[in-house]
């Protein structure tokens, strides 16, 4: 997206959401989401496979159980 047609998205959402939004910190927050629109694309084409992700690998602690001699509250 050009700066042109991200500045009018950014005034847009801001009016729908009621944001007061002024005329430099609409560009500032256009520069941002198209910053961000940008590292976001890089990503994207990135080559990766579902089995690149690395979520899968994280597994969280089994709850202690109640036999562990403390009581339940």
């Amino acid at each position: 997206m050009n700066d042109t047609r991200m500045l009018a998205y950014v005034e847009t959402m801001a009016a729908l959401l009621k944001l007061p939004l002024d005329a430099a910190r609409t560009h500032r927050v256009a520069a941002n989401l198209q910053r961000t629109a940008a590292m976001a694309a890089l990503l994207e084409a990135a080559p990766l496979a579902a089995h690149d992700e690395l979520a899968e690998i994280y597994r969280p602690a089994a709850f202690p159980s109640n036999d562990d001699g403390h009581e339940q509250l």
